[in-house]
């Protein structure tokens, strides 16, 4: 595949993981948070189908970015990859039923395996749009960064598991904070995916040791010293 072509298959990978989470939401009887509906009858599939999609497009995002920009994008492939590998720990190991107490090995690990994803793709777009100027898709980068970590921040203040939730009242309405963190999420992959994609390739420059341009390092290849004056008549 070229680059593009990874970069797009970050943005079908995850409207297909929107598309699995959306149909369980639609199809299947009402439940607190997504990862509930893998315990209802008919919802395991779509709900491993919506992790695992989104996983893989973690994946092919950080592929595209050690293609076409390794040096600058270490930190934010490596927080690609530990949100991919606590999308699958989450998919493999499902939740504990009812309220917000863990109960079993299988639930504690979904738990922090969530908390990784939901920690590491806020901060993983935030170090891409570092330093990138103030072109529209990387302010677009910085925005959906920024609203994922907010998001987020609102979710755990909200969750029965907090201390602040009985002051905020968040047993209500932690559920749908949930989704707008996915949401959220999923949005900023596809920013992240569409801003490296429609991106410039970096101009080499005489300095560069990969330039293939020998003329700008040697000077042209005549045969003979270069006189006085040559390349101002040759560039006119």
């Amino acid at each position: 595949m070229t680059l593009k072509q990874t970069f797009w298959s970050t943005v079908l990978l995850t409207v297909a993981s929107a598309g699995a989470l959306a149909y369980a939401q639609v199809a299947l009887p009402s439940q607190v948070l997504l990862s509930d509906y893998a315990l209802v009858s008919g919802g395991l599939l779509p709900v491993l189908v919506g992790m695992l999609a989104l996983a893989g497009a973690c994946l092919s995002l950080a592929y595209g970015l050690a293609a076409s920009d390794p040096a600058r994008t270490a930190a934010t492939r490596v927080l690609l990859l530990a949100g991919a590998a606590g999308l699958m720990m989450s998919a493999i190991f499902p939740t504990d039923p009812g309220t917000s107490q863990v109960g079993s090995l299988s639930g504690e690990i979904h738990r922090w395996s969530a908390a990784v994803v939901f920690t590491s793709l806020p901060v993983a777009g935030w170090t891409l749009a570092r330093g990138r100027g103030g072109a529209p898709r990387w302010n677009a980068v910085r925005a959906m960064a920024m609203a994922s970590g907010v998001s987020l921040a609102v979710y755990l203040a909200a969750h029965p598991a907090s201390f602040t939730s009985p002051l905020i009242g968040g047993a209500a309405y932690y559920g749908l904070l949930e989704r707008a963190v996915v949401l959220a999420e999923m949005g900023l992959l596809v920013a992240m995916a569409l801003a490296v994609a429609t991106g410039r390739p970096a101009v080499r420059t005489a300095h560069d040791p990969a330039s293939t341009d020998t003329n700008a390092i040697t000077g042209p290849l005549t045969g003979h010293p270069e006189r006085p004056g040559e390349q101002e008549r040759l560039a006119a």
